[in-house]
């Protein structure tokens, strides 16, 4: 595993500046499990927002399922009602879209959402749904042999690990 040359601390303050732009009076963080949850904690205490954020998993509504199982990053937990909500889901790498269509369904299994944006510390490209965030902190593109995950220290330090898929 190899510490890609990308400043996650710099790139999480300017998804810092993003997430206050697309902030409404009622919106709702959702993180999705593990990055984003982490992402949507700090915003919550760093925009002072009331409340706890939501955390989103991916893992019952995955088209992969059958191969991967449930993952061991954690369940869903929106403590907030889901009908009307105004949410942002964030997340750490937004990559092929799946995870995002997933999440998407997990969260219409709790209620029908007023709005749904989505906003993400890294763009990798590479699509392979319909899917783009309101917000990115920033655009890079890897090989399809690499994978981009955010890393958080024990002092809740972000940075980024690169390994090969």
């Amino acid at each position: 595993m190899t510490t890609l040359a990308l400043d996650a601390e710099a790139l999480y303050r300017e998804l810092l500046r993003g997430v206050r732009q697309l902030l409404g009076t009622d919106t709702r963080l959702v993180g999705i499990t593990s990055g984003g949850a982490w992402l949507a904690e700090r915003l919550q205490a760093d925009l002072q927002l009331p409340g706890k954020a939501g955390t989103i998993s991916s893992s019952m509504h995955r088209d992969d399922f059958a191969q991967r199982g449930l993952s061991s990053g954690g369940q869903t937990q929106l403590p907030f009602d889901v009908n009307g909500a105004d949410i942002l889901i964030l997340d750490d790498v937004l990559y092929t879209g799946r995870t995002i269509r997933a999440v998407i369904n997990e969260l219409f299994d709790y209620g029908r959402p007023g709005n749904v944006r989505m906003a993400v510390l890294v763009d990798r490209g590479g699509r392979e749904l319909p899917v783009q965030a309101d917000f990115a902190a920033a655009r890079i593109t890897l090989g399809k042999d690499q994978s981009l995950a955010l890393a958080r220290s024990d002092t809740g330090v972000f940075s980024f690990n690169v390994k090969a898929a």
